[in-house]
């Protein structure tokens, strides 16, 4: 007969365990209890503040964080220079660059109500051609009609900015150049481009057949990834026009971008706090349910050793019931807490937010302080001797 102690397999182990947490239901739901409230608390508390700050971010997005504007510098002898007609696809073409999109100023060309307007009454209002992806770009929307598209931006048809729309009385047609053209829309006011309120947009095309337009871009905007405005900015010159790049100006980044870095930092170092205070509580949780649990059992502790149980045995079994523990509380909790986050946000009208890093973390994180918890009391259990724990009973 072999007096080598019998190896647990994995799942005696878990049945083990669960047999211990079994044995005492009520001290088990509530202990797995408040590890699940501590946990639901901190996702709940995370889930609340990335609802928040996505808010935040959507709300300084609207302010134009991620765009830049290129337009033509001087040249050495102090005269306007131009923009290459290759400037847009170019600044496509960088790595970091989600869209970009170009007006160009047809000169000397004034756009008009009726023919019977006297020329000198231009009311301010330009006259631009446009590209057609300009809608996207710089975020504006129609209050009104359709936006230019490849057919009509081949003919005499124009979108009037809201501004032009209302100094000219929003009519169906306006002169420009001796021809009538029609309007198919008005714009929303656009905060992103305030020049394009008070102008009438043509298309490239028909700019060039119909108003002499030279073909170069006077304004191109310019969508990059936030992370890398900076980086972009700083080719934006070179790439725009790469035979004068001295002679290109570029916006510098929107101060919204560094307000919403700074959001950014302070919302993550509060989430990271708040998360640790909730996981130390857990923590302590379970390390005083495991305690108590060794002085509870101290009998049952002698009565395996005396049958052969081997100290590592006894050791880890309560580590098991510390892990499946703190595993069914860390899992209700993360419900629990993404629940919370989803209700709250809803009432307030934002995106629900939960960062997968808070879910994945709290049930792991649970589960690693819950390991290290229960690892004293095991240790603690193991070291029992069968004849001292049988006489204490």
């Amino acid at each position: 007969m072999s007096l080598t102690p019998a190896r647990l397999r994995p799942s005696d182990l878990l049945r083990l365990g669960g047999t211990g947490l079994r044995a005492r239901p009520l001290r088990a739901v509530l202990s797995a209890l408040g590890i699940a409230i501590g946990i639901a608390a901190m996702t709940a508390v995370v889930g609340i503040s990335a609802s928040s700050q996505a808010d935040l971010d959507r709300a300084l997005a609207a302010l134009g964080t991620n765009m830049l504007t290129v337009t033509p510098g001087q040249t050495m002898f102090g005269k306007n220079s131009d923009l290459p007609d290759t400037a847009v696809p170019m600044i496509r073409r960088i790595g970091p660059v989600l869209s970009a999109t170009a007006t160009g100023s047809v000169d000397d060309v004034n756009v008009y109500r009726t023919d019977r307007i006297p020329a000198g009454q231009t009311g301010g209002l330009a006259v631009l051609a446009a590209d057609l992806g300009l809608l996207k770009t710089v975020g504006a929307a129609l209050s009104g009609g359709a936006w230019l598209n490849a057919a009509t931006a081949r003919y005499p048809a124009v979108v009037l900015g809201s501004d032009a729309a209302r100094r000219l009385g929003h009519p169906p047609t306006v002169y420009l150049n001796g021809r009538v053209w029609t309007v198919l829309g008005v714009l929303d006011p656009v905060p992103l481009a305030p020049e394009l309120n008070s102008a009438a947009l043509v298309g490239w095309s028909a700019a060039a057949t119909y108003l002499g337009f030279d073909g170069h871009p006077t304004t191109v905007y310019a969508r990059a990834i936030e992370s890398q405005v900076e980086a972009v900015r700083n080719v934006l010159g070179p790439t725009a026009n790469p035979q004068q790049p001295n002679e290109v100006k570029v916006s510098r980044p929107s101060d919204a971008l560094v307000a919403q870095r700074t959001a950014n930092a302070t919302f993550t170092a509060l989430l990271l706090g708040l998360g640790a205070v909730a996981l130390l509580v857990g923590g302590i949780g379970v390390a005083n349910t495991m305690v108590i649990s060794v002085l509870e059992r101290r009998a049952e502790i002698g009565l395996r050793r005396s049958l052969g149980a081997t100290k590592g045995q006894v050791r880890t079994q309560f580590v098991t019931e510390s892990l499946l523990l703190s595993l069914l509380g860390g899992a209700a909790g993360v419900l629990l807490g993404y629940l919370v986050t989803g209700a709250y946000s809803t009432t307030q009208k934002w995106p629900t937010v939960v960062p997968l890093w808070a879910l994945a973390g709290g049930v792991g994180a649970t589960v690693v302080i819950g390991a290290i918890a229960g690892l004293y009391p095991a240790i603690r259990a193991a070291r029992l001797a069968p004849t001292e724990a049988l006489a204490a009973s």
